[in-house]
Formats: C-alpha cells, structure tokens, sequence
C-alpha cells in the first residue's frame, strides 16, 4: 500500500510539473531601493557634469534665486571631478520613504570623497538632501535642540 501511495505522489508532481509552460517567468520587481540608489547616482551626474539645474531637480528644491547659490557653493566644491560610486549603502531607518545613504565615491585623479546625506522620497519621487539654506515651508515650525521652558 505505501509504494502505490508514493507512485501516486510522484505521477501528481509530475503532472503538476507539465502544467506550467516553459514562459511561465519570475518577472523582476523593482526593489524599493532601487529609486533611492538612482537618485544618489544622479546626484553624482549632477555633479559631474558640473549642473545646477539637474542638482536642484535631484535635490527637491524650487529652482530659485537661493538654490542656486547654494547649488554654486556644491558644485565649487564637488563638481567635475569625474566620480564613480565605490559603495554605497542605504538604511531605512525612518520608514521606507526616508533613508540615510552613505557614499564612497573616487574621483578621476583616484581621491576618494565620503558623503552621507539623507534621502527621501516625495509624492513618489526619490530625492536627496543635500540642500541646507532652504526656508521652511508654510506651516512648519524648524525642530529645536533648547530646553522646553529656556
């Protein structure tokens, strides 16, 4: 009685086997890093091709007068070097809209650069944040480091 049970079992697995055909694919889903990782690799663009308008874009903030002073500031300091990712981790510490990458990165003369910056994605798009001299918005009150009461 056991070996009709188990011819039985491996005639079913076989016949379970022939049900999928040979198209029948995992298909790639994007990992939920993926937007993150593009955005600090365009970040790198930004900078490498020495581009305001493409480092306010990844950067999140209004194309304005202050952006791009700021975005001079980044880009005298950091631009047209010629990097490359050498690692780059991204943790999830806030949720996963909200991460901190840290970058290592060579420039084309082999000078490393370390950075680590936030990145966070909003209304769907991944941007990092590497702008600091921008307002608040309306509504929004700047946290604090004082004494309640001081």
């Amino acid at each position: 009685m056991d070996r009709r049970r188990v011819v039985v079992a491996a005639l079913a697995l076989v016949a379970l086997s022939g049900c999928s055909s040979h198209t029948d694919k995992a298909r790639p889903t994007a990992s939920p890093t993926d937007g993150a990782r593009q955005a600090v690799s365009d970040y790198l663009s930004a900078l490498n091709r020495r581009s305001a308008t493409d480092l306010i874009r990844v950067g999140g903030v209004k194309d304005e007068p202050r952006s791009r002073r700021e975005a001079a500031r980044i880009l005298a300091a950091k631009g047209g070097r010629g990097w490359k990712i050498s690692s780059l981790e991204i943790g999830y510490d806030f949720g996963p809209t909200t991460g901190t990458a840290r970058l290592t990165a060579v420039d084309k003369s082999g000078k490393p650069m370390k950075d680590k910056f936030t990145v966070s994605r909003e209304k769907g798009t991944w941007q990092v944040v590497v702008f600091a001299g921008q307002p608040n918005p309306p509504g929004k009150t700047p946290a604090s480091t004082a004494l309640p009461g001081s």
